[in-house]
């Protein structure tokens, strides 16, 4: 059953906008979802392409949890490969100062990028970046502390204790989660007791993967029992045929990514020219990738089958549209169906009668 939905925002650059207008865009998105009722808010990272405007979760954070006051925000996620642990760990330890008790650290292995791209990441670029993220992993939990079992904290005299001690925004401390769409990340989350999201929108057909990560998890001070969600693919409107409309741009896109060729989200019209010059049926699924698309009742069911297929309770969509008010409706269909705004407000009437 899933008791929380989340929302996992790209920032997509649309076709005849800027990137400027897609980080508006995502502030206001946050503003909607954070009144509306979902319960955390993630921004991704992706670098070098003209389709998403997000390469920087831990600056656009910030603005995020700025202008909303309730929703949890954090990165889907910080691809750890690309940085030193230390200096993620200062970014959301500031982050969770400024904002207690709302910040998630959602950690990815994948460089979110072409290999020329994440060349260019490098600081030193004698040779190839290490394949060292296990290690990265268990350093970065160590510099925030907080219960993640073995990764809890520094072995005594070890020369990097104290560093862990001057953190900007002790004694707060972000929430890591272990981001994922293959079975060695299921792995490292469930030996470090860390809550765990699929990426079923990047690799469908987790399910196995998922209940790997429940039978290995090892209980931490923080987390008792296994966190699982699912990051799905969805579109949702007022019609099934208009949600097939819209979900046409992302799939040209994509379909163009793959070819190596890097694009702004196009509009229906031209996607829909695009893909029937390709022999495809423009409204049937995509082949190899599971997507969500439909009208809200079948949205509905299909969303609470694939959280129950992963034994997940809480789903994140990725929702990507050319027009910014037809994304905007996708994700206010989803909190109507799911009553999100009547679970917040019982649950701050909760609160407060405590």
């Amino acid at each position: 059953m899933i008791q929380r939905l989340s929302v996992l925002d790209q920032s997509p650059v649309r076709e005849g906008g800027t990137g400027s207008g897609a980080l508006q865009e995502t502030l206001d998105l946050a503003r909607l979802a954070d009144g509306l009722g979902y319960h955390r808010y993630w921004v991704a990272e992706h670098h070098g392409g003209p389709m998403l405007a997000g390469p920087a979760p831990e600056v656009l954070i910030g603005p995020i949890a700025s202008v909303t006051s309730r929703i949890r925000v954090g990165s889907g996620g910080v691809m750890l490969p690309h940085y030193s642990p230390f200096k993620v760990a200062e970014a959301f330890s500031l982050l969770a100062g400024l904002f207690p008790e709302r910040i998630d650290l959602g950690l990815g292995r994948a460089s979110g990028t072409d290999p020329l791209t994440a060349y260019a990441l490098q600081r030193d670029r004698r040779t190839g970046a290490a394949d060292d993220f296990p290690q990265q992993l268990v350093e970065l939990l160590m510099y925030l502390g907080g219960g993640h079992g073995a990764a809890d904290k520094f072995p005594d005299g070890h020369r990097f204790a104290r560093l862990a001690e001057s953190l900007p925004g002790r004694p707060e401390r972000p929430e890591p989660w272990l981001l994922g769409s293959s079975p060695q990340s299921a792995i490292w989350a469930a030996e470090l007791g860390l809550p765990y999201a699929f990426a079923d929108f990047i690799a469908p057909g987790g399910e196995v993967i998922a209940a790997d990560y429940r039978d290995r998890f090892q209980p931490s001070e923080r987390w008792r029992e296994p966190q699982t969600a699912v990051a799905a693919w969805v579109v949702a409107a007022d019609t099934d045929e208009e949600a097939r409309r819209l979900a046409t741009s992302s799939r040209m896109a994509f379909k163009m990514l793959r070819r190596g060729r890097l694009i702004a989200v196009p509009p229906v019209e031209k996607a829909i020219r695009f893909l029937e010059s390709e022999g495809e049926d423009p409204f049937a699924p995509p082949p190899g990738r599971r997507t969500i698309v439909g009208a809200i009742d079948p949205v509905r069911a299909q969303l609470e089958q694939l959280a129950d297929d992963y034994g997940a309770s809480e789903v994140i969509v990725v929702t990507i549209t050319h027009d910014h008010e037809a994304r905007r409706h996708s994700y206010e269909l989803l909190a109507d169906a799911f009553d999100l705004t009547t679970t917040v407000h019982a649950g701050t009437a909760a609160d407060d009668a405590t």
